[in-house]
């Protein structure tokens, strides 16, 4: 064995390190440490590090912390939406934009590559090293992927049946439920090609698309094979009035009540969203069973405050459900694919809703961005920093002007200074971001190849909305457009 692979790199003297307590199972700030890693794991946390350095890093004006875990995200198509689903209405559906607007502003193969480099830049530049991604698979998505540098759970998506709308207000299903099979197959295979992956950071969930677009036999099977072979399990489910009330209609039964009765609850399955469980006010339900089930059950909710923020729907409340005893993990659900903005959004959210500072604290919220995440997505050995733990670290710059003055480096860097204060990220102890700049992937040309999918997206947009509308009808302009001024 080289000296290489015995020695260390170090980060000497950090002046602050968010480090890993594990008698109190909690994180804590230590002052003027060393954290040491070798290979992809770390080695040691605390005071001077003794041992062989291969490498030493200038810890004096940083701030380490544990990479951040993301346990929803849709980097492949999310990103192309930028500028048009900011503030789009659907009256007929809440003004939720999944049944009039996903279905329309689609993406295409060179896109899906483009939108996902640029929101895996993203992540990794907001110091988020481990993702899920809920994607509908295409060729050279896991390889893709794996160039980025990121840590990844491939959650290869499929369904029985496709939403579509003939009048903007009723909701119809086109089921093919042998389709819907062949996908969970292939879905299958794509796991265990994850699973298998020579860069040895990826790895696999089993994701039924949404609970309304799925059989119960598929959600059954699904669930079973989960199990089986130890992985985790993510549905979308409890994300829209519409499909609450849906799914009343075909079963007498709240989406969370129709889950449990499948199975599908348990310490390995996540709920994408589980906002409109039935004490949500919008639903005027009259049961309160939905936040208990989830709990007893052990069951994780992937909250993802932005993308419906710009609905005007909000949780009711992380903290409640926190209290509540459920385990609740981050995700980026939207553009812009920026955990820290990501975090901020869930704290002032929650507090506003809840009208007090006491629904969630700063501690609670990292808890759930970091060790949270990872037990959502069955990977302890991320989102913390000790010994024996995966090499995913973050450092900030310290002396960043929007992180000072540093008397709380969290709460600097969660409400005011964002990814700007992000200097350098390694992932399984390979340096991803250096000096703010992502170093896998190019992420100008990768926004220059989402503009221009952007635009072949929009071309498509009347030949494929129910009511033959432009994309200029459905998102108009935040200010006109004009030639000259009058």
């Amino acid at each position: 064995m080289s000296a290489s692979e015995t020695s260390a790199t170090v980060i000497r003297n950090a002046d602050w390190l968010v480090a890993w307590d594990k008698a109190q199972a909690r994180h804590v700030y230590l002052r003027d440490a060393d954290i040491a890693f070798r290979g992809n794991q770390i080695v040691h946390v605390g005071d001077r590090f003794e041992g062989d350095a291969a490498e030493e890093i200038e810890g004096h004006n940083r701030v380490v912390m544990p990479g951040l875990v993301n346990v929803h995200s849709h980097p492949t198509s999310e990103p192309l939406r930028k500028g048009i689903t900011d503030e789009t209405r659907s009256p007929g559906f809440w003004h939720s934009s999944l049944y009039e607007f996903l279905t329309v502003f689609d993406n295409d193969q060179a896109g899906y590559i483009a939108a996902m480099q640029v929101a895996l830049a993203e992540l990794l530049m907001s110091g988020c090293t481990t993702v899920a991604d809920l994607s509908v698979p295409f060729d050279g998505w896991l390889d893709a992927l794996a160039d980025s540098g990121m840590r990844a759970v491939a959650a290869p998506m499929y369904r029985d049946a496709r939403w579509y709308t003939e009048n903007g207000h009723r909701l119809d299903y086109e089921w093919d439920a042998a389709t819907g099979r062949e996908r969970f197959e292939n879905a299958q295979r794509l796991i265990d090609l994850a699973n298998q992956h020579p860069s040895g950071r990826l790895s696999g969930m089993i994701s039924p698309s949404q609970v309304d677009t799925c059989t119960p036999e598929l959600i059954r099977d699904s669930i079973a094979y989960a199990k089986e072979r130890n992985l985790p399990f993510q549905i979308h489910a409890a994300q829209s009035a519409t499909e609450f009330h849906e799914m009343i209609r075909r079963h007498g039964m709240t989406p969370i009540e129709w889950l449990d009765s499948l199975g599908a609850l348990g310490p390995n399955s996540l709920i994408g969203h589980g906002i409109f469980l039935d004490h949500h006010p919008w639903l005027h339900w009259p049961s309160d069973k939905d936040i208990g089930l989830l709990a007893d059950s052990g069951t994780t909710v992937a909250h993802c405050p932005t993308v419906f923020s710009r609905r005007g729907i909000t949780l009711r409340t992380i903290g409640n459900y926190r209290r509540a005893g459920i385990n609740v993990g981050i995700g980026t659900d939207t553009y812009p694919h920026n955990m820290l903005e990501e975090m901020r959004s869930a704290l002032i959210f929650a507090r506003i809703i809840a009208e007090t500072v006491d629904d969630i604290t700063t501690q609670e919220l990292f808890n759930c961005a970091t060790v949270g995440g990872a037990k959502a997505i069955g990977q302890p050995d991320v989102g913390a920093l000790a010994p024996g733990f995966k090499a995913d670290i973050v450092l900030l710059d310290a002396r960043h002007p929007s992180m000072m003055p540093l008397r709380d480096p969290l709460r600097s860097l969660i409400y005011v200074a964002g990814d700007r204060a992000v200097c350098d990220v390694y992932v399984d102890g390979r340096q991803v971001v250096r000096d703010g700049q992502v170093t896998t992937i190019d992420y100008a040309a990768a926004s220059e190849a989402l503009q221009e999918a952007q635009q072949r997206s929009l071309k498509k947009v009347p030949q494929l909305d129910w009511a033959g509308r432009s994309a200029d009808e459905l998102a108009p302009m935040a200010l006109p457009v004009v030639t000259r001024l009058s």
